[in-house]
């Protein structure tokens, strides 16, 4: 019987997606996202379908979320998970001014970062928000920056303008929009991109010139062509991270 062989299944809840992924030791051997808002029994039933999983650790960000997966990981497994912040707390050391604050995905993040990137580091996540965590060369979390999510961004211009038009996210088809649609995804895409490069040059301003930037969340895929200073994508981070962390405790 060895710890190491566990098969671990790891939960990041999030507003917009469910990330789940299924670890053997270190390696992810299945993944998938289910939307928060259409999670259901059913659902988890049919992808655990024929797995066999020895432990859950959890990270949310969506407590209402957490005591329904909760619940039906009992009934499915017969586990009762691990969650971040209550059974397992991020052995790093936060440098906000007032620690509770900080998402717990985010200390997360910072965590998975460090090990497998060293330290200093700017994580971006492109969530649902799109948020920056800066990590000291000591490997103290220090803080960082929140700003509306691409989607969100695009939600609010036709919400609160009588003509724009409700859009999903994607794409623009050019720089320059030639239409009310591709103007709306230029601005938006290549706006972001463009703040997040000016964003990591004045953060590596702060803490080095060394410093890590690794892109992850939910949108990384498509921003990733458009940012420029990112120097590893990691769309697993925050996963890899809850893995770790249920290991290092367990070893």
């Amino acid at each position: 019987y060895i710890l190491e062989i566990k098969m671990l299944l790891a939960i990041d809840i999030g507003n917009t997606n469910t990330s789940f992924g299924i670890f053997l030791a270190k390696k992810i051997i299945k993944r998938f996202d289910i939307p928060t808002k259409y999670y259901n029994l059913q659902k988890l039933k049919r992808k655990l379908n024929k797995v066999s999983i020895d432990d859950v650790v959890i990270c949310s960000v969506v407590p209402r979320c957490t005591k329904i997966i909760k619940a039906d990981l009992k009934k499915i497994l017969g586990k009762i998970p691990y969650i971040i912040g209550k059974d397992i707390k991020v052995p790093i050391k936060n440098l906000y001014r007032k620690p509770k604050q900080v998402g717990q995905d985010r200390l997360v993040n910072a965590y998975a970062g460090i090990m497998l990137y060293g330290a200093p580091l700017v994580v971006v996540d492109f969530g649902t928000a799109i948020t920056f965590d800066v990590i000291s060369k000591n490997k103290e979390y220090l803080g960082g920056m929140i700003l509306p999510g691409l989607q969100i961004s695009l939600d609010a211009l036709s919400e609160r303008t009588a003509l724009l038009p409700k859009i999903r996210l994607n794409k623009p088809k050019e720089f320059i929009g030639r239409d009310t649609k591709n103007s709306m995804l230029s601005g938006v895409i290549y706006g972001f991109a463009t703040l997040t490069d000016n964003l990591v040059m004045r953060i590596r301003d702060k803490v080095g010139k060394t410093a890590k930037v690794i892109g992850t969340g939910g949108n990384i895929n498509l921003m990733a062509k458009f940012c420029h200073r990112l120097d590893k994508i990691d769309r697993e981070l925050t996963l890899k991270g809850l893995n770790l962390l249920y290991r290092q405790r367990h070893l």
